[in-house]
């Protein structure tokens, strides 16, 4: 497994990591939790990704992979209220008791990470909510501190000192962030998660999609169906069915600045394909150049900018 610098944190982490959206939101059984991650931690992936707004999925991954802490970078989010604890969304009050929790749930005394999930502009410009996140940095609490988002917001704290990582959007479906944040952040030095790598399977029919996934694959199948674009024009054999996937996933780690791609999952049969799609390393320049030129000219034929999905 290839392994890249997570930018000033000066970690090494692995250009695959799992993301925990889907085992909370799809109540994923525990004994299958811990099969994906064991195996993914036992075949060189040393990243998980969660927040404190995916039900359940602290918990899960603490109890399947707790007892191997030493083995991955831990990154958590954070900010919004929650009825179990006091305070308003984006609060220090609300932050402080979040990353608490987040160290019960997840078995351990410290993250390695914990971002901000996904506020607004003027909530970072406000600075009551990163300052909570220093706080707990200087207590020994969290290692780095960073944002989850995207467009405008995530390239303003791609510039803030104390923001050592950035999770943006970043897949052949959702490129605006390609030119703004990812840009910013090798600036800065600022490692990178890439979220949404696969482009929530965009080239599979809607009432194909379930539960969580559902909610962002329509934007996104809307914009693959406008970009037009077949696996034979990169180079791919257009009969391969499964091919969409590995193109997908190896454009997103063909971008300068990405440090790794977060997918998630709850088939075990998917973490060996996305193993095997990240041990090919990028796509070849052309191909993903050619899948930048096919979304500019899809979102310029549209007349409306295609904004990062939050």
């Amino acid at each position: 497994m290839e392994l890249r610098r997570f930018g000033k944190t000066d970690l090494e982490v692995s250009v695959l990591g799992f993301g925990g959206a889907p085992v909370g939101f799809l109540d994923t059984d525990r004994a299958e939790v811990a099969r994906i991650l064991n195996t993914l931690l036992d075949r060189g992936v040393n990243l998980i990704d969660t927040a404190a707004g995916y039900p359940g999925s602290e918990e899960a991954i603490g109890a399947a992979v707790g007892h191997r802490r030493d083995d991955y970078v831990l990154v958590s989010k954070c900010g919004q209220a929650f009825d179990d604890l006091d305070g308003a969304e984006w609060s220090a009050t609300v932050i402080r008791q979040t990353v608490d929790r987040a160290l019960r749930r997840l078995r351990t005394d410290h993250l390695d990470v914990m971002l901000l999930h996904t506020c607004d502009l003027e909530v970072l410009r406000q600075g009551e909510a990163l300052g909570a996140l220093v706080a707990a940095r200087e207590a020994g609490k969290v290692r780095f501190v960073g944002y989850s988002g995207d467009n405008e917001a995530a390239v303003h704290a791609a510039a803030l000192a104390d923001v050592a990582v950035i999770e943006t959007s970043v897949s052949i479906c959702d490129q605006a962030n390609i030119d703004g944040v990812l840009r910013q952040a090798e600036r800065h030095d600022v490692g990178v998660l890439a979220k949404r790598p696969v482009a929530n399977a965009a080239w599979k029919d809607l009432a194909d999609q379930r539960g969580m996934y559902a909610t962002y694959a329509k934007t996104y199948t809307e914009r693959f169906s406008k970009m037009a674009i077949a696996p034979a024009d990169l180079g791919f054999d257009d009969a391969a069915a499964a091919v969409w996937p590995e193109i997908a996933l190896r454009f997103t780690l063909s971008q300068p600045g990405v440090t790794t791609a977060i997918v998630g999952t709850t088939k075990p049969s998917h973490v060996e394909q996305n193993l095997a799609f990240a041990a090919k390393g990028p796509l070849a320049p052309e191909a993903a150049a050619q899948l930048r030129r096919a979304f500019a000219r899809a979102e310029s034929a549209d007349g409306v900018t295609w904004e990062g999905q939050r």
